[in-house]
């Protein structure tokens, strides 16, 4: 996906996750992160995109020390101002992604065709997951684009657990194949391998003959799914359910 329709579908779900947050009232719990209230939900996403500006803005090469950190976001508002301060920073973000030179260079942490580029896809991801969060502390979750699931399948795969493969462990030896079965005019792969083992995954793209585990459907499920947003039993699943079982107990992403 372009710059450009990273930034379209941030700027989307930012919008979609205050009407979520609007309606769910800050003291609700939000099912799919335990941990959290809508309130403190709001409070980490709007501190993700003011640290993400932060980068950005500066073209800060070197990570931010937790002092400049903390200065950069600032302190969290009073219920009454809380989705005020986060449409703040939200559109703050949206703007500067738009108008910032394609050539920007600023710290990232994972690979990607340019800084700006990894900035858009992953504050695209991030608020489009956590706009699911707060859906789901109010009712139904919304889906996603076909092309926004294949890209986010992608960047989870190949980006996260691609260049982070120790931090996800099984104790067996076990396969997982996940084939997207719609996009067929977007950009990109549709298929992924997963190879898990107790020394850590290796990933790469396309189907494997192999797989103790395949797992088809549409991208926005398999997107949702993937990230444990939502259950695999509407899915194709063809094989061993234990080892999704393994990828849900296994694969988490902690902001730490």
């Amino acid at each position: 996906m372009e710059i450009g329709r990273h930034v379209d579908a941030l700027e989307r779900a930012g919008l979609d996750l205050v009407d979520a947050a609007e309606k769910a009232g800050f003291d609700a719990p939000v099912p799919t992160c335990p941990e959290w209230t809508v309130r403190e939900l709001v409070q980490h996403v709007g501190y993700v995109h003011r640290w993400a500006t932060a980068y950005v803005r500066s073209s800060r090469t070197s990570i931010l020390t937790d002092d400049e950190e903390a200065d950069a976001v600032g302190p969290f508002p009073a219920d009454p101002a809380l989705l005020d301060w986060f449409q703040a920073g939200h559109a703050a973000l949206v703007d500067l992604l738009r108008t910032a030179p394609a050539d920007t260079d600023c710290w990232h942490f994972l690979p990607a065709e340019s800084p700006l580029a990894f900035w858009a896809r992953r504050q695209a991801h991030e608020t489009t997951i956590h706009r699911a969060d707060l859906q789901g502390a109010v009712g139904d979750i919304a889906g996603v684009d076909a092309d926004l699931g294949l890209d986010g399948i992608d960047e989870l795969l190949m980006g996260f657990y691609g260049s982070r493969g120790r931090r996800l462990r099984s104790e067996i030896d076990c396969v997982l194949s996940v084939h997207a079965t719609d996009g067929a005019s977007a950009d990109g792969p549709h298929a992924w391998t997963v190879t898990m083992s107790p020394v850590g995954a290796t990933i790469v793209r396309g189907l494997s003959d192999d797989a103790d585990c395949t797992l088809r459907g549409a991208s926005s499920a398999l997107y949702l799914a993937l990230w444990n947003r939502r259950t695999t039993a509407d899915l194709d699943v063809h094989g061993s359910s234990a080892v999704l079982e393994v990828w849900r107990e296994r694969a988490t992403i902690r902001w730490t």
